[in-house]
């Protein structure tokens, strides 16, 4: 894989989320500008105070990035990350990630550290490396896309959070209380190059990251998705106690032992869904909860964004 080096006066275009972890975001900022100020490096820094207008700020600094020869960089968590990076793929200019969310599946898969003050050391003397995001119905993922469960289990993690703070152990005991609420399950057909199948699960999973696979324990799973593809997971139906199995075993990495899970690669998937004159169903993209049409179309995009990782970075196996 290629990669290529940056002007060492290229300026830094920052969108940083508040609410991201909003207590530290006076803290952040100072990171990023002391760092960036001691170097000598042009930037600039926009803090986004709502979400809501995180895609127009996005927008606005990749156009400048663009203009100017310069960098789009987001410092957030996986969602802040895939807004931003959405821009950099739109406008071709090139794009650093400073991870500050609860999991950063997407930071720790390309080798860049989540404390801040090293992951802004880093871009400095980062290189350009080329890697594959996802695409759902045309809107890009870097870790995953759902439907069903998962969808409904991330509207309710926020919930919790927002009440509870942002922590690891909240986001599972949420989980945990999400499996016991009514949901119903999907039934799908999966078109995939030389396979179709026809599914019923409580959700569909598509990742764009090995790591997110290995630390659920589908490590043995892994090789049969090839590189330059996306990795579709789904769960064999179960009742309650036997969906709690499945994310107890998630969460302890042996996921692949329960033999409750269909995984395959592919690198362009159509799934259909009998929804009866419902054409429209929840997703959850990198992290976000978005209404898409059915039927739902993925594709794997192999090196469409331009990502700056650190020097001696080891590739992605998925990139």
């Amino acid at each position: 894989m290629t990669e290529t080096t940056l002007p060492a006066d290229a300026p830094l275009y920052i969108v940083l989320n508040a609410g991201s972890g909003a207590s530290e975001k006076d803290e952040r900022r100072a990171a990023i500008e002391e760092v960036l100020t001691a170097a000598g490096r042009r930037f600039h820094l926009h803090l986004v105070e709502d979400g809501g207008e995180l895609d127009e700020a996005a927008i606005a600094h990749a156009g400048k990035a663009c203009a100017n020869g310069g960098i789009l960089v987001a410092a957030g968590g996986d969602g802040t990350i895939n807004a931003v990076a959405r821009q950099a793929v739109l406008h071709g200019c090139p794009f650093g990630a400073l991870p500050q969310g609860t999991f950063n599946y997407f930071g720790r898969t390309h080798g860049i550290s989540e404390d801040l003050t090293e992951a802004v050391h880093a871009l400095l003397g980062a290189t350009i490396r080329p890697v594959q995001i996802g695409s759902v119905n045309g809107r890009i993922f870097l870790v995953n896309a759902s439907i069903g469960l998962y969808p409904k289990l991330l509207e309710e993690r926020e919930q919790d959070k927002r009440h509870y703070g942002r922590s690891r152990v909240v986001a599972f005991l949420s989980a945990l209380k999400t499996i016991f609420l009514p949901h119903r399950r999907l039934r799908l057909t999966l078109e995939a190059e030389d396979r179709t199948l026809h599914l019923r699960t409580h959700t569909l999973f598509v990742g764009n990251n090995r790591l997110q696979m290995e630390q659920v324990g589908l490590t043995e799973q892994a090789p049969d998705v090839a590189d330059g593809e996306l990795a579709a997971v789904a769960p064999k139906p179960a009742g309650k106690l036997g969906m709690l199995g499945i994310v107890l075993n998630g969460v302890l990495g042996r996921l692949g032992d329960t033999g409750d899970v269909v995984t395959f690669g592919f690198r362009r998937m159509t799934v259909r869904t009998p929804f009866y004159g419902r054409k429209r169903i929840k997703a959850a993209v990198d992290g976000e909860v978005l209404t898409l049409s059915t039927p739902l179309h993925f594709e794997a995009l192999d090196g469409r964004l331009r990502l700056l990782v650190p020097s001696g970075s080891p590739a992605e196996a998925l990139s």
